[in-house]
C-alpha cells in the first residue's frame, strides 16, 4: 500500500534539503512549485486567466509569466494573492492528483508531495502523513533575503503571507529540525524512513 507524505514548512526553511534525502533513496517526489510552473506555461488556461485579471504587464515578451513582478504585487496584497490562488490552486491540485495516480501504478512504498502551502490550501487532504521542516525565524529571514535577493520588508511580506511555522508544527505528524548541519537534517530523515520501513 503506497503512503503519500506531504512535505512542507515555511518559505526558505529547507524543504529542498529534505527532498534531496528522498531523492537519494529514489523515492518519487512531486513538487507543487514545479507543477505551478507547468500550469502557467505560455498559452495555458491559467496564464490567460492571470493576464485577464492582472494585466499584460505580468506576461513577458516571450509569452512566459513574469513571476517576480507578480510576486511583488501579490505578496503585499492579500486580496490579489487570494485572486491568484483562486486561479492557480484548482489547476495545481488536479495536476498533482493526476501525477500521484500515475506514480501509484508503480506501487512505490512512499510518494512525497513537496507543497509549501500544504495546510493553507488544504493539501493535507491529499496525503497520509505530514512532515514540517523548521528553522528559527531569523535563520528563515536571512536565507530568504539571500536566496531571492529580497529586502527585509519584501521577505517578511512573503513569510507573513503563509500560515505561521508554529501553527504548521502543531498540525504536523513529523517535524524535521533544519537548524543544524545538512548531515544532521539528513540523519533525522533517514531515521524516520527506517523506522517506518520505507527504506
Amino acid at each position: 500500500m503506497t503512503k503519500v507524505l506531504g512535505l512542507t514548512g515555511g518559505i526558505a526553511t529547507g524543504k529542498s534539503t529534505v527532498s534531496r534525502v528522498f531523492e537519494e533513496y529514489h523515492i518519487p517526489i512531486i513538487s507543487a512549485d514545479e507543477v505551478a510552473r507547468q500550469v502557467v506555461e505560455p498559452g495555458s488556461v491559467a496564464l490567460n486567466e492571470i493576464q485577464a485579471q492582472f494585466g499584460q504587464v505580468y506576461v513577458n515578451d516571450d509569452g512566459t509569466l513574469n513571476r517576480q513582478l507578480l510576486g511583488t504585487l501579490v505578496f503585499g496584497n492579500s486580496q490579489k494573492l487570494d485572486l491568484l490562488n483562486q486561479i492557480m490552486q484548482p489547476k495545481i491540485r488536479a495536476e498533482i492528483q493526476r501525477q500521484v495516480a500515475t506514480l501509484k501504478q508503480r506501487k512505490p512504498k512512499l510518494i512525497v508531495l513537496e507543497i509549501p502551502l500544504l495546510f493553507e490550501q488544504h493539501g493535507n487532504q491529499l496525503v497520509d502523513i505530514t512532515m514540517v521542516v523548521k528553522v528559527a525565524r531569523q535563520v528563515q529571514l536571512d536565507r530568504l533575503m539571500a536566496r531571492n535577493q529580497l529586502s527585509q520588508h519584501e521577505a517578511l511580506n512573503r513569510i507573513h503571507s503563509q500560515m505561521s511555522l508554529a501553527e504548521k508544527i502543531k498540525r504536523a505528524d513529523v517535524v524535521i529540525d533544519n537548524a543544524g548541519t545538512v548531515e544532521q537534517t539528513r540523519e533525522q530523515v533517514v531515521k524516520w524512513l527506517e523506522n517506518y520501513k520505507f527504506i
